[in-house]
């Protein structure tokens, strides 16, 4: 490394603390810092939402190492991480660590990953909900002509018509237990139920008044701007099949987790039932892990999050896995700049 433009002598570089701040991004995102005894950091962040210590109990076994060693010390902690939010702290030491190396050799964590691919990332983000269509109006043109996004998501879940009479099956049930949604409080609450066994069907009235839904956004954005879905709600792959035929005519970009993402063969029936992409992944842990979704082309698109897939590098060999076999990817964010 003689002639490497550096800032620091990256063979001799040693891990002597790890630290965290909580910010209050999504109820509450962690950034965290590995120090070295030359003076440089790198910053990495706990998934939202998840606890910081996923990430503090894994300072006293990175302690002293090397933080150029990536993967060697990524394949040590990679043990202690889980799906979803129990990935946090793995993931968030190694984003940190590709950051140290970097400033070691003086290069972005791009470089040290393979180098350049492309100059610009197209971004996607959350269509704004509103009580009225003139605000929600003045809302989408916020995001498209003055934030300058080019893809925009929504959601459409049967939280939005829990109150029209009619719409749902079962569903006077569940409203005495708690919301109709995914973030329900009590142990009988929607958020401990896996959709195959809620036993909650959406009616035919309520599958037009969700594609009314869709069709008022849509209507507001136009067709040159991709429009995806999410958050549709806790019902089986057999209502999410009706649901996305109602839709395919609004050509929606994706239609993401309809199911949970680990019934991969539930979700290829879903699949080759829709001509409307579907995606999932958010809270997958691991290559190993997108591996039985993508070896049957169980879904169109992987969706990892960087702060629960693994990482840099395992998100990487997750999206090169994907494109061998024909499978897109879109990368998931919900956290802060860092």
């Amino acid at each position: 490394t003689s002639k490497v433009r550096r800032t620091s002598a990256p063979s001799d570089l040693k891990i002597t603390d790890l630290r965290y701040a909580l910010t209050d991004v999504l109820g509450g995102t962690a950034i965290i810092r590995i120090d070295t005894n030359q003076g440089i950091y790198g910053l990495g962040e706990v998934r939202d939402g998840a606890d910081p210590r996923y990430a503090l109990m894994l300072k006293s076994r990175i302690l002293g190492l090397n933080p150029c060693n990536v993967e060697m010390i990524f394949k040590s902690i990679k043990q202690f991480g889980g799906p979803a939010r129990q990935a946090g702290g793995v993931c968030g030491v190694e984003m940190a660590l590709w950051d140290l190396c970097g400033k070691a050799y003086n290069v972005p964590a791009w470089q040290l990953l393979g180098g350049r691919y492309r100059d610009k990332i197209r971004l996607y983000a959350d269509t704004p909900e509103s009580n009225s269509p003139e605000e929600q109006l003045k809302l989408v043109k916020y995001r498209i002509e003055e934030q300058g996004y080019t893809w925009l998501k929504m959601d459409v879940g049967i939280n939005e018509i829990a109150n029209i009479p009619g719409t749902l099956v079962n569903q006077k049930f569940w409203q005495d237990q708690g919301k109709l949604n995914q973030w329900s409080g009590d142990y009988m609450s929607l958020a401990n139920t896996r959709h195959p066994f809620t036993q909650i069907q959406i009616t035919e009235k309520g599958v037009e008044e969700m594609a009314k839904i869709v069709e008022h956004v849509r209507g507001l954005v136009g067709y040159d701007i991709p429009l995806s879905s999410d958050h549709f709600g806790h019902f089986d792959l057999n209502n999410g099949i009706r649901l996305g035929r109602a839709f395919e005519k609004y050509r929606l970009a994706w239609m993401e987790d309809i199911i949970p993402w680990n019934y991969p063969q539930e979700w290829k029936t879903i699949t080759d039932a829709l001509d409307t992409p579907t995606i999932t992944g958010e809270d997958i842990f691991l290559l190993n892990a997108f591996k039985p979704l993508i070896d049957i082309h169980a879904i169109d698109i992987v969706h990892p999050d960087l702060a629960s897939s693994g990482g840099l590098l395992e998100t990487k060999r997750i999206g090169d896995y994907a494109e061998e076999h024909g499978i897109a990817m879109a990368m998931h964010q919900a956290g802060t700049p860092v």
